[in-house]
């Protein structure tokens, strides 16, 4: 069995906003072998994913991704880390490669597990699947008043845990700051807190400091995110001046180096890693393991669709350590509704990912139809890429 067709589907709402909510737009992919499909998304900036697709090489080390791809054998989770590994090496001066490569292993990960009739997470080797506490991930509120409205409303829906980000804090004054921080507590009452600065002090420990004894004060479970990545100095510091409130932070990981860098550099609490973007399930199988022998508890970063919301606890449904997965409340239809099924809360309070074969779920194609943006791109008047909505993508001949 070998990889007949890798399409890219761009899909967005009508009018996409300038605030924190990745959930606006999608780049859903497909992957086509030996008469199976399977789905993934990448967690990125669509058009230029899409780019680093087809973009045609510019020197050895800047192949495009489809090159390394297309034709490949597909019959084991071997044969996916080689296609990884490979274009990953091919594609080493292309920026945007694990984020496009991130969707296609998904989507193959999908694939092998409806080829097989198995789950992603039996075929990764993991004997049990365990339920997750859910935290649904919400934006701050524009006021105080507003976030207390979320935070009410997220518990009132049976959620016990919750967590608020972006919308402008960490870049207000202190004051406004822990405005929002007492509305969220109010809000959400007895349930566990927790608060995404969104990189919000740069490399700059000193602002986060200022505010450490009001997340004391609100009990705040976890800071995520207070600083842009690499600067572990900044989380150490920051490390140090916390008593209670742990520090999570890895999404904007790319590769396994970079998570383990942090993992050992940064003196992070919760390893957050996005299958989105660090290289798919394969490289977060590999960074969840490492993390749960290291002492730490990874933890899966998701805020966009169901179907990102099934690859992303897959690395870890086995690792009864990491309790926690983070829970997208308030998506935009087109990828709220991207996937037939959804992953719901059960009466326990717990996520659990389908038993069913690959990710579970199935794709709503009148969504993918509903919110299609036809994409065409051409170097010197010869069409390189179309929509598939137009025709399939780029396929063997």
């Amino acid at each position: 069995m070998h990889i007949d067709a890798v399409d890219f589907f761009y899909l967005a709402m009508p009018e996409v906003l300038d605030v924190g909510d990745g959930s606006q737009d999608v780049l859903l992919v497909r992957v086509e072998a030996g008469g199976y499909e399977g789905w993934g998304e990448c967690e990125a900036s669509p058009l230029t994913s899409i780019a680093s697709l087809i973009a045609p090489m510019s020197h050895s080390a800047c192949h495009p991704v489809l090159s390394s791809i297309l034709g490949e054998k597909l019959e084991s989770a071997e044969d996916i880390d080689a296609i990884s590994r490979r274009t990953r090496a091919r594609s080493f001066d292309l920026l945007q490669t694990a984020h496009t490569l991130s969707g296609i292993d998904i989507a193959m990960w999908d694939l092998l597990g409806r080829r097989f009739e198995e789950p992603v997470w039996k075929l990764l080797g993991q004997e049990r699947s365990m339920g997750k506490r859910p935290y649904a991930s919400v934006l701050f509120g524009d006021t105080p008043e507003e976030t207390r409205l979320r935070g009410a409303r997220a518990v009132e829906s049976g959620f016990r845990a919750v967590k608020f980000g972006w919308q402008g804090f960490g870049t207000q004054s202190l004051r406004d700051d822990v405005d929002q921080l007492a509305a969220a507590r109010e809000g959400v009452g007895e349930a566990e807190l927790m608060i995404d600065a969104a990189m919000a002090w740069g490399s700059d420990p000193a602002p986060a400091i200022e505010r450490a004894a009001a997340l004391e004060e609100f009990h705040v479970l976890f800071l995520e995110e207070p600083f842009i990545p690499g600067a572990d100095r900044a989380y150490r510091t920051l490390r140090g001046a916390l008593t209670n409130v742990k520090i999570a932070a890895g999404e904007g990981s790319h590769s396994e180096e970079m998570a383990l860098n942090m993992l050992d550099s940064a003196n992070v609490d919760y390893l957050q890693i996005d299958a989105g973007r660090i290289g798919g399930i394969t490289t977060a199988s590999r960074v969840a393991r490492a993390t749960a022998n290291r002492g730490a508890t990874y933890l899966n970063h998701t805020f966009t669709s169901h179907l990102a919301l099934s690859a992303s606890l897959q690395p870890y449904v086995g690792d009864a350590t990491s309790t926690w997965c983070e829970y997208p409340l308030d998506s935009q239809p087109v990828s709220r509704d991207l996937t037939v099924e959804t992953l719901a809360v059960d009466a326990d309070g717990l996520v659990r990912v389908p038993d069913s074969p690959g990710l579970g779920l199935t794709i709503n194609k009148e969504v993918v139809g509903r919110y299609a943006v036809n994409v065409e791109i051409t170097i010197d008047g010869d069409s390189v890429f179309r929509s598939p909505f137009i025709e399939p993508a780029v396929r063997l001949a």
